[in-house]
């Protein structure tokens, strides 16, 4: 079984984009046609869909152009009294991308990690493939896509059927990889060398907290304001949404050895999910992450 798991990481989607972009023009055919089973986690969930309903990658990096500056137009500098962005562009967009569409009418194995934070757990939204641990089915593709991307703070949770609030998978599950390994053991009973996943990631950034003469840590050194706008930014998010992936990243390497192909590459310095003047730089960091790893591509994709 092949599948194609898609980190989160906001704007930074846009490197995966350029990379499956890539995929699509070499095999002249939609991704969807290339694996069995799809996840992604926040702006992973949004391209992971996309992929499941064959909608063309150039077609997805059109809207993330179209969209970015739109959604992440700032409400709020600090996030102190409300969510620092408004979801209401981001509703917009997800609501254009997948229209009235409900997990029940997807039967391609789709799955996206979110949080069911009025009771404190975990959870996959699920498709129409067969698992009985698939709880709501009525639930709107885009309404499960917003659960898995609204970031504590920065977009307010998303409110499904007044029944819980959810919000942003990477939480707990920024790289899903290891969703779809326990959906592979558990549900579709795969051996581990039955698996074969290529995890995407959105970059690696440089995170800087250099030690300096103050010790006494607050708020301004875990989520650091610019200067002169004294907008907030998202280092500690960006950070512990890193951390998740890259451990999810070693502990899938042990288990699947070279079944397990991770691309990703170094940004060089920080890139928040949230800004969206690195866009461009971005795409072509992803369209040079797939000529650097083009063979393993090919290599992995070949497999019976």
């Amino acid at each position: 079984m092949k599948i194609l798991c898609i980190d989160g990481g906001g704007i930074r989607g846009v490197f995966a984009i350029a990379i499956l972009q890539a995929i699509e023009e070499e095999y002249k055919k939609p991704i969807a046609e290339l694996f069995d089973c799809f996840a992604g986690t926040s702006t992973g969930s949004v391209i992971a869909s996309s992929v499941c309903l064959k909608v063309e990658m150039k077609k997805v990096l059109e809207s993330y152009k179209n969209y970015g500056e739109k959604i992440f137009i700032r409400q709020a500098k600090v996030g102190l009294f409300k969510s620092i962005y408004s979801d209401k562009y981001l509703r917009k967009f997800l609501f254009q991308a997948f229209g009235e569409l409900s997990l029940a009418d997807i039967s391609t194995p789709l799955l996206i990690p979110a949080v069911d934070v009025t009771h404190g757990r975990p959870f996959v939204h699920r498709s129409n493939y067969g698992n009985k641990a698939t709880k709501d089915l009525t639930i709107k593709l885009w309404d499960a896509v917003l659960s898995s991307c609204s970031a504590p703070v920065y977009f307010p949770p998303n409110n499904i059927g007044n029944d819980y609030l959810s919000i942003d998978g990477g939480l707990w599950a920024n790289n899903p990889s290891m969703v779809c390994i326990i959906e592979s053991l558990e549900y579709f009973k795969l051996a581990l060398n039955e698996i074969n996943i290529l995890s995407i990631g959105t970059g690696l950034q440089k995170i800087d907290f250099t030690i300096r003469d103050n010790k006494y840590w607050g708020v301004k050194q875990w989520l650091p304001f610019q200067l002169p706008a004294m907008k907030v930014t998202p280092k500690l998010l960006d950070l512990a949404l890193q951390l998740s992936s890259e451990s999810v990243t070693y502990q899938c390497k042990q288990l699947l050895g070279g079944n397990y192909l991770r691309i990703n590459k170094d940004l060089g310095e920080e890139v928040p999910f949230d800004d969206v003047t690195y866009m461009d730089a971005l795409i072509e960091f992803g369209r040079m992450a797939f000529q650097e790893r083009k063979r393993e591509i090919e290599e992995f994709l070949e497999k019976v």
